[in-house]
């Protein structure tokens, strides 16, 4: 069997998105821990100010996402079939986009009844279970090989950097002739 190989552009963006992703999830539960609480917290302090480093990610976040969205509805459409590729583009759209329409300053004065804040609150779920539902469905679909594809450093000839531009261009061609 032919070993996976996936396009440099997507797991750049891929990749580089999937550790920002885990870096938020990771400090919103850390804010969650200390602002909010409700359902449990973390064991131990974890001093700084995490609220202003979770937002710092999530801005940093939301072009990479843009990024690997466009990459997934161009280049990448035909995976768009599985919803266990969907769902993690659609989860991590609904945490930026209400991300940016909440106010710091609500968890930091207690304000945890904020609709805004609790859709915030479901897209963090929803991120947790649609990247295990990702994983799953990649692991089902080529197993080991598939994902090891996702982080091998290996560039084929014809997809290096300067090559993601004609790729683009290829693809951006090939809808005009339609």
């Amino acid at each position: 069997m032919a070993r996976p190989y996936q396009p440099s552009l997507l797991r750049l963006l891929h990749g580089v998105t999937a550790l920002l992703v885990a870096a938020t999830w990771f400090s919103g539960l850390l804010v969650y821990s200390r602002y909010d609480g409700r359902w449990g917290r973390l064991n131990g302090q974890f001093p700084g100010e995490w609220i202003d480093l979770h937002g710092t990610a999530g801005v940093i976040l939301l072009p990479l996402a843009l990024l690997l969205g466009l990459y997934a509805f161009t280049l990448g459409r035909r995976q768009l079939s599985r919803i266990s590729n969907v769902l993690p583009l659609a989860a991590l759209a609904l945490a930026i986009g209400s991300g940016k329409l909440m106010q710091e300053d609500w968890l930091r004065n207690g304000d945890l009844h904020h609709s805004v804040y609790s859709l915030h609150l479901c897209a963090w779920l929803l991120i947790s279970l649609s990247l295990l539902g990702h994983l799953a469905g990649s692991l089902r679909r080529g197993g080991p090989a598939l994902l090891g594809s996702m982080l091998s450093l290996h560039l084929q000839a014809r997809d290096r950097p300067q090559h993601w531009p004609g790729q683009l261009g290829r693809w951006w061609g090939k809808r005009r002739e339609r």
